[in-house]
């Protein structure tokens, strides 16, 4: 499976912080299903049929396979409005999970077997986002992996200085290829340089773009 995928369409946050559902992206297209996960709910398992296309109504999931020695790593997280579950083939490769509570929409596959221009460009743009990804892991630095994860976050949460965190420090570990303590410190340390906020433990407040962009670069 591919990375992830932003539709070009600003996910739409409540007052309250908590992302809203956003309006039905495939054009025409009806969703067969519209289904709730409870946090930590399994959404598809690899090895599974690979059956639908999923859209992100409301809640985040993570997208992930287990390694030999059986660690996690996580290859992506999709938020509200994005697209996942495209296969190269029949089964799913990996497995997805909701974090939060978690609404989706779900499209047969069958239903999109001459692939439309739209679905054509969504599929790059995850090609895209997958190469990005690649690059991430192959930074150096634990702080530039930071920095340039929560560029991506507020890039994609619509370029907002509060950015929501719906994964937790393992989570972002995982996905980073860093440990928890890692990733804490690294917060810790861009806290204690003004450059973000910590709020809550599950957002951060960017104080200094240009810092961060520079540590992500």
């Amino acid at each position: 499976m591919l990375a992830y995928t932003t539709i070009q369409m600003s996910p739409r946050l409540g007052s309250d912080g908590i992302d809203q559902p956003v309006p039905l992206p495939l054009g025409q297209a009806r969703p067969q299903q519209i289904l709730f996960f409870a946090p930590g709910s399994e959404i598809y398992a690899q090895g599974q049929k690979a059956r639908n296309i999923y859209q992100v109504e409301f809640g985040a999931v993570r997208v992930y396979r287990l390694l030999a020695d059986g660690r996690r790593q996580i290859s992506a997280f999709y938020l509200s409005g994005e697209v996942f579950g495209f296969e190269a083939d029949a089964n799913h490769h990996f497995f997805a999970e909701a974090i939060t509570g978690t609404s989706l929409r779900l499209f047969p596959r069958s239903k999109f077997g001459d692939i439309s221009q739209e679905l054509f460009s969504l599929t790059l743009r995850c090609l895209t986002r997958a190469q990005e990804h690649l690059l991430v892991l192959g930074r150096q630095t634990a702080a530039e992996r930071v920095a340039a994860f929560l560029l991506d976050l507020a890039e994609r949460q619509g370029g907002l200085e509060q950015v929501e965190l719906p994964m937790s420090r393992m989570d972002i570990g995982d996905y980073l290829g860093l440990t928890i303590e890692t990733v804490s410190r690294v917060f810790s340390k861009l806290k204690d340089k003004e450059i973000i906020a910590l709020p809550t433990l599950r957002s951060a407040e960017i104080k200094k773009w240009n810092a961060l962009q520079a540590m992500s670069e």
